[in-house]
């Protein structure tokens, strides 16, 4: 069969230009550190990239979200060692006013100590976390509780705060409301609040004590306590929680990253050798043809 001059120019220029192609495309990809340039590379990769990046920022968000239920959740644990502190101190106080050499000077002493553990305890429930929002604050409101002019403290708003997503179709309670932590404690005389409780008890000792005062005071802390403890196991609990989805998105992130580099990175020491091989073949190619073409029997085959 014979080959025209025409056929053999066309063989090797376009068997010269696919390698010069492939050369050019390797060159990209190393320089690039990127081994896909466009969609038409890999269709089927470049939906798995749109996907994997999708999910980074999904979770990027998410991620963040964990951090600052983190940082609540502390907050709010710090919060709550400091008012079990103050009980306690309370009941120390309960303890001391059933002495029964006090007297009525005394007693008033010890309404100002209780009454400085109130003004504590409402410093703390008012507190401000990282965001400048209330820490107890209920799902409205700018406080946590109020402090009208006779001293009586109240809760602000209703609900408890809002969910702070970190999943799909996954969230956590970060904070808890005031009314929760510090409301509905169960006395022998019903139900009543942290902040009541220790405004009574001080006033029973302005009005010279009593027994029977000194006794409801002391098992309303004890319940107060009890719910503060309790409160400050479950923010512990989502606590750890929180460590174990922090973990987890990081885990995904990295098996996410790992299936990235293998659809999307260059694989610089196989580029490099593919390289090497298409630029060796190229100049072999372009030699052969500058020699076949230079000889002058070529210019005569047709």
């Amino acid at each position: 069969m014979q080959i025209s001059t025409s056929q053999l120019y066309d063989r090797s220029t376009s068997l010269m230009a696919k390698l010069s192609q492939k050369a050019d495309r390797l060159q990209t990809e190393i320089s690039t550190e990127k081994k896909l340039q466009a969609p038409s590379d890999d269709a089927v990769g470049y939906r798995q990239l749109a996907a994997l990046k999708i999910g980074a920022a999904n979770d990027t968000a998410y991620a963040s979200n964990v951090g600052l239920a983190q940082s609540l959740l502390e907050q709010s644990d710090s919060a709550l060692s400091s008012v079990e502190t103050q009980l306690q101190r309370a009941q120390e106080l309960v303890i001391q006013a059933g002495g029964a050499t006090l007297s009525d000077d005394n007693r008033k002493v010890l309404a100002g100590q209780v009454r400085a553990i109130l003004d504590d305890i409402v410093g703390v429930a008012n507190s401000k976390d990282l965001r400048g929002q209330p820490l107890f604050g209920a799902s409205s409101g700018d406080s946590a509780v109020s402090v009208a002019s006779d001293g009586t403290v109240s809760f602000v708003g209703t609900g408890e705060p809002s969910a702070i997503p970190i999943g799909d179709g996954n969230s956590v309670q970060a904070t808890d409301s005031a009314a929760r932590l510090f409301g509905g404690i169960e006395t022998a005389g019903g139900t009543t609040d942290m902040f009541a409780l220790l405004s009574s008890f001080a006033d029973s000792l302005d009005a010279g004590g009593s027994p029977t005062a000194n006794t409801a005071a002391g098992d309303g802390l004890k319940a107060a306590l009890a719910q503060v403890t309790q409160a400050r196991g479950s923010v512990g609990a989502r606590g750890a929680r929180m460590d174990l989805e922090a973990q987890r998105l990081k885990d995904v992130g990295t098996t996410r990253e790992i299936t990235r580099q293998g659809i999307e990175d260059t694989d610089i020491t196989a580029a490099i050798t593919e390289l090497q091989k298409t630029m060796t073949v190229l100049s072999a190619t372009q030699a052969s043809f500058t020699k076949l073409s230079s000889l002058s029997l070529f210019n005569y085959l047709s």
